[in-house]
C-alpha cells in the first residue's frame, strides 16, 4: 500500500504533479472508510489485478495503532476462517484472545436460563479487542500492492453517474478520485450512502450502550451472560486474564442515565455498577476507560446499484444484543470480494455484476437483523404481558432442543 502523501514528500516535485488535486486520480475501486470492514474487503481483493484507493478520516498513525475503544468483538468460526485467510489471524496476540465456552440469557430475576454451550467443540467462538482486529488487518493492507491509502482526507461530495469509470469522490482537499466501484464503509450513518440516494430505514433507540472493563471477585470460566433486567441491559464478557477475573461490562440505558455512569468517579461508578448487577459481580474495580455509544439500528433500502456498493455497517447496522454486526460485516464484505473477482475483467460496477452480491448479502442478512430486532423487542417492553411472554420464551428455549439447534447454529456459523 503505499500513502499519497508520504510519496511527495519522499520523491518531490515531480511525483507532487502526478497526484496534484486539479487532475483526477483514476482507480478501479474507491473503498470510503477504513475501518474492519473497509480493511478487510480492501484485503480480500490482493490478487485480483484492482486498483484500490483507502479514504479515511482518520490519520495514518491512528490507523496503525488504534486506541483501545471498550468494544470486545464476539467472533464465531466463520469470521475466525475469514481472519485466516486474510493473513490478519496471527497478527493479533494469542495472549489477547478470550474463548467462550458458554453464553446465557437472563430476564431479571428469573431462575431460568437459556444457555448454550460448545457441545463437541472447544468453543463457541472468541472474543477478542476490537482495536487488536483493526490493527491486524491495517497491518496486512499497508503492505499490498495496489492499494493507495488517502488517509486524514473525507469525502466532501461522492456521485455516480455516466459511463464507466460511474465513481466520482471530492475529496475535502479538492482533490478528485474517479472509480470505475464505489465502495461505502463509513459505518451506519454513512454519508457515502446519503449522497448516492440510498434510503435507509434507521431506528435510534434513545437508548446509549456504554463498555469498559472491570476486575471482580469471581472467576467469569470463559462464559457471557447477557442480562436483560428493569430498564436495563447487562452483558458480562470473558476477557483474557490469567485468573478470569476481568470481564468486559456492557450496559444499555437511556442515553442520560449514560451519561451520569460516565461522569461518576472510578470509585463511585464501581460502586453503582455493584449495585446495578445484584450482586452477581463483587469487588469490582474499574480498569481502564469507559466508552458510550448511542444506539440505532439500520437497514439499507439498497446493497449495490450502478457504480456503487454497500459493506459493514453502510449496509445493515445491527443492534449489538446478539454480536452478529462485526461478523455479519466480514461476511458481506467476503461476498462483494468473490463477486468482483468472478467479473473476470468485466465491468466490475456494472448492476449485472453487482445484483448477485446485492441478492446474496439481504438473503444472509434479513433473518438475522430482523430476529435480533424481535428479540430486543421482546426483551425490552416493560408490560406485563411482555414480561410474561419473556419467562415463558426462556422456559421454553431452554427445554426445546431444536430450537437451541438453530439458535447455536446462528451463534457459531
Amino acid at each position: 500500500m503505499r500513502s499519497i502523501k508520504e510519496r511527495t514528500n519522499r520523491l518531490g516535485q515531480e511525483e507532487d504533479q502526478e497526484f496534484s488535486m486539479h487532475d483526477d486520480l483514476m482507480f478501479d475501486v474507491a473503498v470510503v472508510g477504513a475501518g474492519p470492514a473497509g480493511l478487510a474487503f480492501t484485503r480480500s481483493l490482493a490478487g485480483a489485478g484492482l486498483t484500490v484507493v483507502l479514504i479515511e478520516g482518520q490519520d495514518e498513525a491512528a490507523l496503525r495503532d488504534p486506541a483501545f475503544d471498550g468494544r470486545e468483538i464476539a467472533l464465531t468460526h466463520n469470521s475466525i476462517r475469514l481472519l485466516k485467510s486474510l493473513d490478519a489471524w496471527d497478527r493479533i496476540p494469542a495472549q489477547d484472545i478470550s474463548d467462550l465456552r458458554e453464553a446465557r440469557v437472563l430476564d431479571g430475576g428469573s431462575p431460568f436460563a437459556l444457555t448454550f454451550d460448545a457441545g463437541g467443540a472447544d468453543r463457541l467462538g472468541v472474543l477478542i479487542p476490537n482495536h487488536l482486529i483493526r490493527r491486524a488487518l491495517f497491518e496486512v493492507v499497508e503492505g499490498q500492492p495496489g492499494v493507495t491509502l488517502m488517509a486524514g482526507r473525507r469525502v466532501a461530495t461522492c456521485v455516480v453517474q455516466g459511463a464507466a469509470p460511474r465513481g466520482r469522490v471530492v475529496l475535502d482537499d479538492g482533490a478528485t478520485i474517479r472509480a470505475k466501484l464505489i465502495v461505502a464503509a463509513d459505518s451506519r450513518f454513512s454519508g457515502v450512502r446519503d449522497q448516492l440516494g440510498v434510503g435507509v430505514e434507521m431506528n435510534r433507540l434513545g437508548r446509549s450502550m456504554m463498555v469498559c472493563r472491570m476486575r471482580h471477585d469471581q472467576a467469569h470460566g470463559h462464559v457471557a451472560t447477557e442480562w436483560f433486567d428493569h430498564r436495563q441491559t447487562v452483558a458480562l464478557l470473558p476477557v483474557a486474564d490469567s485468573q478470569e477475573r476481568v470481564s468486559s461490562v456492557v450496559i444499555t440505558l437511556a442515553a442520560p442515565a449514560i451519561a451520569d455512569l460516565m461522569r461518576l468517579s472510578p470509585q463511585a461508578f464501581a460502586v453503582e455498577m455493584e449495585r446495578r448487577l445484584k450482586g452477581r459481580l463483587t469487588g469490582l474495580e474499574l480498569i481502564g476507560t469507559r466508552h458510550a455509544y448511542p444506539l440505532a439500528t439500520t437497514w439499507s433500502r439498497r446493497f449495490a446499484g450502478e457504480g456503487f456498493a454497500l459493506i459493514g455497517d453502510a449496509a445493515v447496522g445491527m443492534h449489538p444484543v446478539t454480536a452478529h454486526g462485526f461478523n455479519l460485516g466480514l461476511r458481506g464484505q467476503e461476498t462483494l470480494a468473490k463477486v468482483l473477482k468472478s467479473a473476470r475483467g468485466g465491468d466490475i460496477g456494472s448492476e449485472r455484476v453487482l445484483a448477485r452480491y446485492e441478492r446474496d448479502h439481504r438473503l444472509a442478512s434479513w433473518p438475522l437483523y430482523q430476529g435480533t430486532n424481535a428479540l430486543v423487542r421482546l426483551f425490552t417492553e416493560e408490560t406485563p404481558p411482555a414480561r410474561l411472554a419473556r419467562g415463558a420464551a426462556l422456559r421454553a428455549g431452554q427445554a426445546t432442543a431444536p430450537f437451541k439447534r438453530v439458535v447455536k447454529r446462528m451463534l457459531t456459523a
